[in-house]
């Protein structure tokens, strides 16, 4: 009995205090408030996969599609595809969207970068992910090698802004070496970043590190400070892989304070091509 009362009371507690505090406004949030205004009038793709949805777990997909002044015209999967269906590492296929009858662009199959034939009739490209903070998710890099495929079809790129679940003060590990740049460290960062995905993108265009520079614009979330870990968003946390299925913090390990979600740990493994090459097997 007195078991089943502790429970309520956390519950009761959680759910007051989540009541209490303000809810982040990602990205798309803030672009359905201003009325999809910047996408006025263009042809545009997006980048999404479950994890792009608003604060009431819509998803981006339709909400752009629904929209009466969005012309949304084509898909862009990246790992695990656009609805979340493909398990990790298997190639995604080029498809037509059940729900929307867009045609869906693989960019983890033949091809990881957008073809000038993939972005043909687009304006603009519409990125939106949930990143968690890590080099070695392939997510960030498919927004790098999108940026650059934008730059070099006269295509502009806007990113819907999101939380890095753990926070914006934590910045650790080594920075990526000549000779071992690959799709799960594409970019000479941190291990552990410390930006969200627009703060990202905004330093691979700001200091010059993709192949050439796109026409970049990002939305903002609002209500987000850097001190926040994820839990304090009060965002629902959406798996953005089989391997990153809660949105919460370890316990405290080594002398760096705590660590990071699951993949933090185990994906490094995968930047190393040996022990890689040896998971890849084991599969």
């Amino acid at each position: 009995m007195k078991l089943k009362k502790y429970i309520i009371l956390c519950l009761i507690t959680s759910l007051t205090g989540g009541l209490s505090a303000q809810k982040t406004m990602t990205g798309i949030e803030v672009l359905k408030k201003d009325n999809f205004k910047i996408l006025e009038g263009k042809r545009v793709g997006l980048i999404t996969n479950p994890t792009g949805v608003d604060n009431s777990l819509k998803s981006t997909i339709d909400i752009l599609f629904e929209a009466p002044n969005v012309n949304l015209v084509a898909l862009y999967g990246p790992e695990h595809g656009v609805r979340g269906d493909v398990h990790a590492g298997d190639k995604v296929e080029n498809s037509t969207d059940p729900s929307t009858g867009l045609p869906v662009y693989s960019l983890y199959g033949k091809t990881r970068k957008p073809t000038p034939e993939m972005l043909q009739g687009i304006d603009v490209l519409v990125y939106d992910i949930q990143d968690i903070g890590c080099r070695s998710f392939t997510y960030i890099s498919t927004m790098g090698v999108a940026m650059e495929a934008a730059a070099e079809n006269g295509i502009e790129f806007i990113v819907l802004d999101r939380p890095n679940p753990i926070g914006g003060e934590k910045v650790e590990g080594n920075l990526v070496e000549d000779g071992y740049i690959s799709f799960v460290s594409q970019f000479k960062i941190p291990y552990i970043y410390g930006l969200t995905c627009g703060e990202l993108a905004r330093m691979l265009v700001g200091e010059h590190m993709l192949a050439k520079d796109c026409k970049l614009t990002v939305v903002p979330m609002k209500h987000w400070k850097r001190s926040m870990d994820y839990t304090k968003t009060g965002l629902q946390w959406i798996p953005s892989s089989p391997h990153i299925p809660f949105g919460i913090l370890l316990p405290p390990v080594g002398n760096r304070g705590r660590a990071a979600l699951p993949l933090h740990r185990s994906g490094i493994y995968h930047t190393v091509p040996n022990v890689r090459s040896r998971m890849d097997r084991c599969r």
